[in-house]
């Protein structure tokens, strides 16, 4: 579990745009640390490419 503090909060994540409202407490920790332990760049651009679309789409939200 503390692998999840090895990186910064930010503005979006992983979870955030997988699903958000809709995803249980567990599969919220397992993308964190699918990110913690995959980060890269073109991940990051990846996941703000679909923050800008579940805006858009309003997915995930109640």
């Amino acid at each position: 579990m503390h692998r999840r503090l090895r990186v910064k909060p930010g503005l979006t994540g992983l979870w955030q745009v997988s699903g958000r409202a809709d995803l249980s407490w567990e599969e919220s920790v397992r993308l964190d640390l699918r990110y913690v332990d995959n980060w890269s760049v073109a991940f990051d651009l990846q996941i703000l490419w679909k923050t800008a679309r579940a805006v858009v789409l309003g997915s995930g939200a109640y």
